[in-house]
C-alpha cells in the first residue's frame, strides 16, 4: 500500500516536528522506504531526522546557471544537468531517504526548479511506499503542483482561536486550488491543557476533517528541539510518538 502526506499551517505551529514524527513512526512500523521532501526554503527537516542536507534543489539550480553562463556544460542539456544535480543532492538514510527544496539562490524565479523537482519526484515516488512532503507555510509548495495530489493533507495549528481560523482558511484554499487528497487531518499541537479547543468540532464540521488529534506540549520533545536533537530518538513511549502512531493506524484502517 502506498501513502504520501503532505503537511501544512502557519508558520511555527510544528509542521517539521510532526514531519519528522509522520516520518519516524513509518519506519518503526517497518513501514519503508520512505521519501521526505522538504519542501519548506529554511530547510529543517534534515536536522530534524537527525541527517545533513548538504545540497539542495536552490543550489543545483545556482550551480547549473553558473556552469550555462560559464559555458562548461557540454554534451548535455541543461535541464539534463539540473535533473541530475537534483538526483544527487538525494540524501540516504537507514529507512527513508530526503530531498531539500532549499532557498532560491541567484537571480531568477524559482518556477524551473520547482517543475524540475516536480518532474524528479514523479520520477523516483514510485521507488517509494511512503511519502512525507513538509510544506512551508501556507499552501504555497501545493500550490505549485509540485505533487499533483496526496492521499493525506494534514493540518497543524496551535490551540489559539488564531490557529483555529487559519484551518479553516487553509482548508477553504486548498479547495479553491483544487488540491486532490483523500483525508483530511487537523493536529493541535502543543496542547497545555491537555484537551482539545472546544471549538474544535465546530472546525471539524467545517472541513470535513476525518481526525482531528491533540499533542501534548511535551518536555522531551521541546528539549530534542531545543537542543537540535533529532525526533527519531523520542523515547517509544513518548505521549507525542504515540499520538502520532495512532493516528497512522487510524488512517490505515
Amino acid at each position: 500500500m502506498s501513502l504520501s502526506f503532505a503537511i501544512t499551517g502557519k508558520g511555527g505551529v510544528g509542521k517539521t516536528t510532526v514531519s519528522s514524527l509522520i516520518v519516524r513512526q513509518l519506519i518503526a512500523n517497518g513501514l519503508t522506504p520512505v521519501l521526505a521532501i522538504d519542501a519548506d526554503p529554511n530547510s529543517c527537516l534534515d536536522a530534524a531526522l537527525g541527517i545533513e542536507a548538504v545540497s539542495t534543489v536552490g543550489r543545483a539550480r545556482e550551480e547549473v546557471r553558473q556552469e550555462a553562463q560559464a559555458g562548461t556544460v557540454t554534451g548535455i542539456s541543461k535541464q539534463e544537468m539540473l535533473q541530475l544535480k537534483i538526483s544527487e543532492s538525494l540524501v540516504e538514510s537507514a529507512g527513508f531517504d530526503l530531498i531539500s527544496m532549499g532557498r532560491p539562490e541567484g537571480a531568477g524565479c524559482y518556477c524551473y526548479a520547482n517543475n524540475i523537482l516536480k518532474s524528479i519526484i514523479m520520477q523516483i515516488s514510485g521507488q517509494y511506499p511512503y511519502l512525507v512532503l513538509d510544506n512551508e507555510a501556507g499552501l504555497e509548495n501545493l500550490s505549485r503542483r509540485i505533487m499533483q495530489q496526496v492521499d493525506v493533507l494534514v493540518i497543524v495549528s496551535d490551540a489559539s482561536n488564531a490557529g483555529l481560523q487559519t484551518v479553516v482558511r487553509l482548508h477553504g484554499l486548498a479547495d479553491e486550488m483544487e488540491i486532490r487528497y483523500k483525508k483530511l487531518v487537523i493536529i493541535v499541537n502543543r496542547l497545555r491543557s491537555g484537551t482539545l479547543p472546544g471549538r474544535i468540532e465546530e472546525i471539524k464540521e467545517a472541513t470535513g476533517a476525518e481526525l482531528v488529534i491533540g499533542l501534548p506540549d511535551d518536555l522531551e520533545v521541546a528539549s530534542f528541539s531545543e537542543n537540535n536533537r533529532s525526533f527519531l530518538g523520542l523515547s517509544d513511549d513518548n505521549p507525542v510518538v504515540v499520538k502520532i502512531d495512532r493516528m497512522l493506524k487510524d488512517i490505515n484502517q
